[in-house]
């Protein structure tokens, strides 16, 4: 099992870098990442990985030009060759009027989101927990899906004098659950550590779901009120994040939030700010820069107050870095990893309840942006669609593919989950966030399954 480089070494290796001569600045951003990877279908495991990455990406500036270059040479005369790499493309590139040089020291305490037992998960611990997940299919039922045990180390270091490091683990299960006639449940749920997983509890879920979705009926597409969970806001709140909270995208006004700040956006009852810090997400204590990431109020009360920013997107838009850079070379800006939706004081079941006639929807796939500036995406839903009448869930229903716009989706939000879920697209990355009732959503056409 790999274990941790550890601070001391990369400070050792980074030094190689940061030395070279004939240059204004050097940056070096170290990302080890290792873990197992468990995968089954048909209830039985079909596949274990494992895999280890350590890598370098060393930026360097000259006379106003930046060159990037990367390395998985882990050493000395690695570090040294990358450096010497990215001296060479800066001298050759255009000067850039909006680079705002590199971060300036500020010690950032480590945040401790290191799981040790997480970190040396074997594949045999993984299979222990597929086999509990298994077990909850009833007959003439199959799991599909993966266990993830995963760990990182991360830290930056520049000629500044800036230095930061810090560890992190993550632990995920999720499931399929199908039957013979044509309906399929989903669970999912994402940790820091193993321990806080309960795969038998994920698979139940995804089992009952997956015996209720069981010969769904074909329903007309067309608006309908909805009850989202928390998979399927999560699908809203991530691809808001990516065309809406961005500092570039704001500043150049290809952003569906720019020029809004101080209006109102969504419904009063909607609050969205990103805090990766909170003990209730995956994140680290700073960017990919070396800032310290801050917490950032992006909607309150309906309200946009503003986005996200790292060094250059800061300096164009005359304001101050949050710590949401990510790696160099980045042409696409910053936006916000670790997303939080306030809870209200709404259960699912007072959400179905409140609705006559709409649809109750596990989750989303297939999820694409139509239009960034109208924050208009599409999708399917999947995994567990339900008619919902007289306030009860009546049957399951065909997926439909949905075309909607996330703002306007936000501005009919009528109740507010009092739980909330975490979801996570790729490391370091993750949103929680609380079922809702949307008074309207554009269904614009059916699938056969």
């Amino acid at each position: 099992m790999p274990g941790i480089v550890g601070p001391d070494e990369v400070r050792r290796i980074s030094h190689e870098a940061l030395d070279i001569p004939g240059v204004d600045g050097v940056e070096v951003l170290f990302m080890h990442e290792w873990g197992g990877l468990t995968r089954f279908a048909a209830s039985s495991i079909h596949q274990s990985t494992w895999r280890e990455d350590t890598g370098l990406r060393v930026r360097v500036v000259t006379g106003g030009r930046v060159g990037v270059a990367a390395t998985n040479d882990f050493s000395p005369r690695g570090a040294r060759r990358a450096a010497e790499s990215a001296r060479e493309m800066a001298g050759v590139v255009a000067p850039d009027p909006l680079f705002p040089g590199l971060a300036p020291a500020d010690p950032i305490e480590d945040t401790m989101r290191f799981d040790e037992a997480t970190a040396d998960a074997t594949p045999e611990v993984r299979a222990a927990g597929v086999a509990e997940l298994v077990a909850t299919c009833p007959d003439r039922f199959a799991a599909a899906g993966a266990y993830e045990t995963m760990a990182s180390e991360v830290a930056v270091a520049n000629t500044e004098g800036q230095f930061c490091w810090a560890p992190s683990t993550q632990a995920s299960v999720t499931t399929v659950i199908g039957g013979d006639d044509g309906g399929s449940g989903f669970a999912e749920t994402f940790a820091t550590s193993m321990d806080e997983l309960d795969p038998r509890a994920i698979g139940r879920r995804a089992a009952d779901k997956a015996a209720a979705s069981q010969r769904p009926h074909d329903l007309e597409p067309g608006r309908c009120p909805v009850v989202l969970e928390p998979s399927a806001v999560s699908t809203l709140v991530g691809l808001l994040a990516w065309i809406g909270f961005g500092g570039r995208t704001l500043a150049e006004g290809r952003s569906c939030l720019s020029g809004k700040e101080g209006q109102r956006v969504t419904a009063p009852s909607i609050t969205v700010f990103d805090d990766a810090t909170s003990p209730g997400t995956l994140g680290l204590p700073f960017d990919f820069e070396g800032v310290r990431r801050s917490h950032v109020d992006l909607i309150a009360d309906g309200v946009f107050l503003d986005g996200v920013y790292d060094l250059r997107t800061a300096k164009q838009a005359g304001k101050t870095s949050t710590g949401h850079a990510l790696p160099p070379p980045n042409p696409e800006g910053p936006f916000p990893l670790n997303l939080f939706m306030v809870p209200g004081d709404a259960s699912l079941d007072e959400m179905v309840a409140a609705t006559d006639r709409g649809l109750l929807i596990t989750r989303f796939h297939y999820s694409n942006i139509v239009h960034p500036v109208e924050s208009t995406i599409t999708g399917m839903t999947r995994d567990g669609t339900f008619l919902i009448e007289g306030g009860e869930v009546a049957r399951p229903v065909k997926n439909l593919r949905f075309t909607q716009s996330i703002l306007e989706a936000l501005t009919d939000t009528s109740m507010i989950g009092r739980e909330t879920e975490l979801a996570s697209e790729f490391f370091f990355s993750a949103s929680r966030v609380p079922a809702l009732k949307v008074e309207s959503f554009n269904f614009s056409g059916s699938s056969d399954h």
